[in-house]
């Protein structure tokens, strides 16, 4: 049998990455009905639905020690969302390739959770796996989400129609981003270097 893959957890200032729980559950069924969390997605998602979503996310970073992370303020213990790395199952223009995505409850937005959350993924995925690249997409509509791919460092590569999403749906026209570890690496530099200059 293959040796159990080593799970990857880590922290950031204000927030903790890690595995799933059971106790996640319940909470991420409730932003997965959010109408407003969920408004650039076909439809929001049924317990039934959200409860599968996080049973795949655990189990992906149970066979390979990284994944979609459940986020948990440290201060409090609380689940807010989940932040992390993806190989998506559908085939895009870009495949192969591993997304970074993020997906927080409402009260949690315009914290900079989700950007700080981000950063250490990207840190994870540069560094400790070795990606070449990291993309991220969304429909052309999420204003935010574009806002936080652009204060990641990451360039947009074009657009195109998601096949997952039905056809005629306005959700369908998608753009993608992209950002490379040599990119990642010289972005660090230079805020390490305006950090000692400061």
């Amino acid at each position: 049998m293959p040796a159990p893959r080593e799970i990857i957890e880590f922290e950031t200032p204000r927030l903790r990455l890690r595995q799933w729980q059971e106790s996640d559950r319940a909470p991420f069924a409730a932003l997965n009905a959010d109408p407003e969390v969920m408004a650039h997605f076909p439809s929001p998602l049924s317990r039934a639905g959200s409860d599968a979503l996080a049973e795949r996310c655990e189990s992906l970073i149970a066979e390979r020690g990284w994944g979609f992370w459940a986020v948990e303020l440290k201060a409090s213990g609380a689940f807010i969302g989940f932040v992390g790395l993806h190989v998506p199952m559908v085939i895009l223009p870009f495949s192969p390739c591993v997304e970074i995505g993020w997906r927080l409850a409402l009260p949690h937005w315009g914290q900079g959770y989700a950007g700080e959350a981000a950063e250490g993924v990207l840190a994870v995925g540069f560094g400790r796996l070795a990606l070449a690249e990291i993309v991220s997409f969304t429909a052309l509509g999420n204003a935010r989400s574009r806002a936080l791919m652009k204060r990641l460092g990451m360039r947009q590569a074009g657009q195109f129609m998601h096949p997952s999403v039905p056809v005629g749906s306005p959700l369908r026209a998608h753009c993608w981003y992209h950002l490379s570890a040599q990119v990642w690496r010289e972005r660090q530099q230079m805020d390490e270097f305006s950090t000692r200059s400061a």
